[in-house]
């Protein structure tokens, strides 16, 4: 089972991307799974994170609250200004280019945890920004959204949170006290996770494009461009904000990654209620929703790789917030 989880997860970004097209030009081969499945696929990745988190994790991280700072500051500001840029750089329809902005106002998503986690990343970290960010979305993510498109976005507050509450903090943390009373049978199903998560995400993928389809394929290519080039910069910029600020490794690719990947669900949600006369604002989040997953496990198979190149060098890095105190 151990050769098989390490397979899957080596080729991941290769089984997302077949299951992507059969999805997509074949729908009617992946329908029977619902999207409703969607929530209770990605609590059973967090609670499979949570299995694998130790107290010292999270002590570390509330330690140093800069760092999550840092990654809400970056959030917040990186991708609605990347998203704005290019959807009027290239120029999108006001439906397309509401969808885009959305996408960029949104927090990170949860399979940014799943990616960090299989990026060898700082998964304390990574929970942390996205919870954080998460929660500051109700208040952020309309204020953002009217700044760029000069129009209000109504925002299910308490959904939001309950949202949060069930779909990322109920999971991890009882994954977390499992693992910390019954170390030992935990330690041995950490061999199965990659394999677990792989599953979900593929099948996550599969069910947001066969019942958006249709939709998806109407639109041109450049919606495609923009969408992936917003992800693909929301992936340097975070790297490089932690190269300049000298953050270890695991952090820097817990901010890449946080970064880049965004709720592209909660942004197809919001689209169609807050833009119901642009039926087109729905379709980026939808595309962002499968291109993140694909994107994220090519960028996993790079980070697992440059954790082992060089980390020796990065551990010994003190960050620049930390010299300053």
């Amino acid at each position: 089972m151990k050769k098989v989880s390490s397979f899957v997860g080596k080729y991941m970004a290769i089984i997302v991307l077949v299951v992507a097209a059969l999805a997509l030009f074949v729908p009617g081969t992946c329908l029977w799974i619902q999207t409703s499945w969607v929530n209770y696929l990605l609590m059973v990745v967090m609670f499979g994170m949570g299995l694998t988190l130790k107290p010292e994790d999270f002590i570390l991280v509330f330690k140093k609250p800069q760092d999550i700072l840092l990654g809400c500051v970056a959030q917040f500001t990186i991708m609605p200004l990347i998203a704005f840029a290019l959807g009027k750089a290239f120029g999108l329809e006001a439906g397309l280019l509401a969808g885009v902005i959305l996408v960029g106002t949104c927090p990170g998503g949860t399979s940014s945890n799943v990616i960090t986690y299989l990026s060898k990343g700082d998964v304390a970290l990574s929970v942390g920004m996205t919870s954080v960010n998460t929660l500051l979305a109700p208040i952020l993510t309309p204020a953002i959204t009217y700044l760029l498109l000069r129009t209000s976005v109504t925002v299910d507050v308490l959904g939001m949170f309950v949202s949060i509450i069930k779909v990322v903090i109920v999971p991890i943390a009882l994954g977390f006290v499992i693992n910390r009373f019954f170390g030992k049978f935990t330690a041995k199903a950490g061999d199965v996770l990659p394999l677990i998560s792989v599953t979900a995400i593929t099948l996550i993928v599969a069910a947001v494009v066969s019942h958006n389809s249709a939709r998806i394929l109407e639109t041109g290519a450049v919606v495609f461009v923009v969408v992936i080039l917003h992800n693909l910069l929301g992936y340097a910029c975070g790297y490089l904000l932690g190269k300049v600020l000298k953050l270890p490794v695991s952090k820097k690719k817990a901010l890449s990654i946080e970064i880049g990947m965004q709720n592209s669900g909660l942004a197809t949600s919001l689209a169609g209620t807050a833009f119901p006369d642009l039926a087109m604002a729905t379709v980026p989040g939808a595309i962002f929703s499968v291109w993140h997953n694909i994107s994220g496990a090519i960028l996993a198979n790079i980070y697992q790789k440059l954790v082992d190149d060089a980390e020796k060098n990065d551990v010994k890095e003190e960050p620049i917030l930390e010299k300053a105190q």
